[in-house]
């Protein structure tokens, strides 16, 4: 079985930017959600295309099963499956302290959104936060992307971003 142990932050500036890959298109769909039952997301990034599956979070980790598939099977799959629960997003990569961070930004529905996440050997790793970090929405549910499928950031209100 797959666990994934991530923590995820807001960005308090964009000073991110100069250390960032390129980065890579994404679209990505989620299947409708049962209370209680897993995330199911096919995801388009670049040239390639996977299903996953991902469990509910527990602290910083969750079961995650991740299957690469056909381009053509995701298309098919996001219209099919997804109607308009999408996220798409330019994932970029920012090296710090001998950490890859993963830097999203938003558009669509989430367009003003940026989010950095980085991926954990255990929960209790030691990290070095970067200056460009702000705070942490670990545990907010609304920053999943699951539930900005739903409820987009455009939505919210100011008060609550």
């Amino acid at each position: 079985m797959g666990v994934e142990i991530e923590r995820k932050f807001l960005l308090a500036s964009d000073g991110w930017r100069s250390g960032a890959d390129g980065g890579v298109r994404m679209v990505q769909g989620y299947f409708e959600r049962t209370p209680n039952g897993p995330t199911v997301r096919v995801r388009i990034a670049g040239s390639r295309a996977f299903l996953t599956v991902k469990g509910a979070a527990k602290n910083f980790s969750r079961s995650e099963f991740e299957y690469e598939i056909p381009v053509t099977d995701a298309e098919a799959m996001l219209r099919e499956f997804c109607a308009d629960r999408l996220v798409e997003k330019i994932r970029y990569h920012v090296s710090f302290s001998g950490a890859v961070w993963e830097v999203d930004e938003y558009f669509g529905g989430n367009e003003g959104l940026f989010t950095a996440e980085l991926e954990l050997e255990s929960e209790d790793a030691a990290l070095v936060f970067p200056p460009w970090l702000g705070r942490e929405v670990t545990g907010d549910r609304r920053y999943t992307n699951g539930s900005l499928s739903i409820n987009p950031y455009r939505n919210w209100a100011d008060s609550v971003k």
